[in-house]
């Protein structure tokens, strides 16, 4: 039986089983077949799902417990990664807990002012200039110390919060770019619930008019999850800001399902390679690839930066590829404002005196 709590929320019973392998069995099947890609008007769609399964009578005797008991595994599931399946185990509460104290000091954080954004260097490999920062945000908790991006970012999606952090976030590092020399540019992080929370547009227009920052100064980086909802609304405000002059680059290139069909539907001013490719550049296959989205970029008129680049070898490569930009712990740690300012300084100072 599957009955819809409501939204993308679903429950199963399955009954007239002998082990959990049986329930195994059918959330493999579930997760492979929604997971199967359709096409719709020409269109090719995705659609993602996550398993929480509890089992009677061991893990609850009543709807209420084993429907908790579920709802525990799905989020230990997702805590993990999407398209997975999970099963409950008894310290599973424990974790449930700390999420829901997580998100409580989460919603309280934003006006106690516990969020600061630090800025990582972005160099044009052909000239060895730094020509901008991406804004990086970060959380210092006064019980929890400073807490890492990977733990509070899902958070805040998953309950909403992100679209009020991206609001300050926007605004903030629009003010600091304000500030530093007229060519540098400003990226920003974008989530897909940002852009479909229907003020988003407004958003980024009203962080440009409170700073002064020129729209061409800023970059909004965005993923693949963003361009997979193709509704007409995402496609509207990217194409309204581009409009403005607002830059959009693609994050991550290379990881999602159909990276080159984003590039065909939705013209990008950057792609930004991902640091898994960097990583591992030693390796033929893994340097022919990223030779090749080089050269895409270049045909396509497309700035790419490559990202997590950490040692000369991989810059010099990049370097003879062709490569337009690079960023990394070689290229600079993200730092502060004050400390990113007076990099933007020694560097202006330098180019007077050369």
């Amino acid at each position: 039986m599957v009955a819809r709590f409501g939204g993308d929320e679903f429950a199963i019973i399955q009954s007239g089983i002998k082990s959990a392998a049986d329930a195994e069995k059918l959330a493999k099947r579930i997760v492979e077949i929604v997971g199967k890609p359709y096409r719709d008007k020409g269109r090719e769609m995705h659609v993602g799902v996550s398993l929480g399964i509890a089992l009677y009578p061991g893990d609850g005797r009543d709807a209420d417990t084993l429907l908790t008991n579920a709802d525990m595994a799905l989020y230990r599931g997702k805590s993990e990664g999407r398209n997975v399946y999970r099963f409950f185990e008894p310290g599973m509460d424990a974790l449930m807990r700390e999420r829901r104290a997580l998100e409580a000091d989460l919603e309280a954080a934003l006006p106690k002012r516990e969020f600061e954004l630090d800025f990582q260097p972005i160099l044009n490999i052909g000239s060895g200039e730094i020509v901008g920062a991406e804004a990086l945000m970060r959380w210092r908790s006064p019980s929890r110390g400073l807490v890492s991006p990977e733990n509070f970012i899902a958070a805040a999606e998953e309950t909403g919060l992100i679209v009020q952090l991206g609001d300050w976030a926007l605004r903030k590092a629009c003010s600091v770019a304000a500030h530093w020399p007229p060519e540098m540019r400003m990226a920003v992080n974008v989530s897909a619930a940002q852009i479909k929370s229907g003020g988003f547009a407004r958003s980024v227009i009203s962080a440009l008019a409170f700073s002064g920052l020129p729209a061409n100064r800023l970059e909004l980086e965005i993923t693949e999850t963003v361009m997979m909802d193709e509704s007409d609304a995402v496609l509207r405000t990217l194409s309204q800001l581009r409009g403005l002059g607002v830059r959009i680059a693609l994050d991550d290139f290379g990881t999602g399902y159909s990276s080159l069909g984003y590039l065909r539907r939705f013209p990008v001013d950057k792609i930004k390679i991902d640091r898994s490719f960097i990583r591992d550049l030693d390796r033929r296959d893994t340097a022919a690839i990223v030779r090749t989205v080089i050269g895409l970029g270049a045909e396509l008129g497309i700035t790419v930066t490559a990202e997590g680049v950490e040692t000369e070898a991989q810059l010099d490569m990049l370097r003879k590829a062709g490569c337009g930009q690079a960023q990394g712990y070689l290229i600079g740690v993200p730092a502060k404002a004050a400390d990113m300012s007076r990099l933007l300084r020694s560097q202006a100072l330098l180019r007077q005196s050369g």
